[in-house]
């Protein structure tokens, strides 16, 4: 892979795939750890409808999701998702965004990861 390939990854859930809750949780801090590790990390990752959970207080993958912002991946959250959620006053890492924002991102990006 290509070192300056850019990558943006949504996530959409707080859990990844469906089935067992407890599973999908265990997968998405599985993955979003992986990211931490990897060698070649996102661009930039937007956290969308559940997704925002992740970033806010109370995630259990908030520190790795801050390591990741200090690694220099670019952090966002859907500032209507964390509305609808009432999650307005929790985040924690990175910004609010809108899907016009989002939108542009992803046609400036060489590719988009979606977890749903």
């Amino acid at each position: 892979m290509r070192e300056d390939k850019k990558i943006a990854v949504m996530i959409a859930t707080d859990v990844i795939g469906t089935g067992d809750e407890t599973l999908g949780r265990n997968l998405m801090k599985s993955y979003i750890y992986s990211l931490t590790e990897a060698e070649l990390k996102p661009t930039t990752i937007i956290f969308l409808n559940r997704g925002v959970y992740l970033t806010t207080k109370g995630s259990p993958v908030l520190e790795l999701i801050k390591q990741l912002e200090n690694d220099g991946v670019e952090i966002l959250s859907c500032g209507a998702c964390l509305d609808y959620y009432g999650l307005n006053d929790s985040l924690e890492a990175g910004n609010v965004t809108n899907m016009y924002s989002n939108v542009e991102i992803m046609h400036e990006l060489d590719n988009t990861i979606v977890i749903s």
